[in-house]
């Protein structure tokens, strides 16, 4: 399945130097993971002034690759620098679930938008990161196969704010835009368990 998630391991080079840099602060991977959490408060928050401030809608994507950027450094941190726990991987799921519905729900505030839709977009958002962790019960190995998963969300999101800052007739499009997500990301939640049973 075509998902932004391949390119992890690139992007997982370019943020070397600055892991090491990191390291060298005495950050944590635990640290890290908090402060992404409260960046994706704030970008939420971003959703509830952007119609007396549009400038916020282009603070949004900025702050997902800022989000994408410290999600891949607290697992590098963990990884590289003997700092797994149990209490980071709870942080780091619930975490990734927390950011979801902090910054997809506040899109209600939208014209136009169905909040049905956006429920519901947020709710399978949610089953979708539940099911790559219940595949890891399973198999032994989370599982993150797309399409539409976190970082896809965050492509199409980080995308769609940018569209709507330079043309606000896009929020007429909205429920096909989050309804085909959300069919995506069914797509997606059906892959990560087929493939945990394999």
């Amino acid at each position: 399945m075509i998902s932004v998630y391949k390119i992890k391991p690139a992007f997982q080079n370019l943020l070397r130097p600055l892991l090491k840099i990191l390291h060298q602060k005495r950050i944590t991977a635990n640290q890290i993971t908090i402060v992404a959490v409260f960046l994706s408060i704030l970008m939420g928050a971003g959703f509830f002034f952007y119609k007396d401030h549009s400038i916020l809608l282009l603070l949004i994507p900025f702050g997902y690759l800022l989000r994408m950027i410290l999600n891949a450094l607290d697992g590098m941190m963990a990884t590289e620098f003997n700092m797994k726990s149990k209490l980071g991987e709870i942080l780091n799921e619930l975490g990734d679930v927390i950011s979801d519905l902090v910054i997809i729900l506040p899109m209600i505030m939208i014209p136009k938008m169905s909040p049905w839709v956006i429920i519901t977009f947020a709710f399978l958002s949610v089953i979708n990161e539940f099911s790559g962790v219940l595949a890891k019960s399973v198999s032994g190995a989370r599982h993150y196969e797309g399409p539409m998963g976190k970082s896809d969300r965050a492509l199409l999101i980080g995308l769609f704010c940018i569209v709507y800052f330079f043309w606000t007739d896009v929020e007429n499009y909205t429920d096909w835009i989050f309804g085909i997500g959300s069919l995506l990301i069914v797509i997606s939640t059906f892959s990560r368990l087929k493939n945990s049973l394999k």
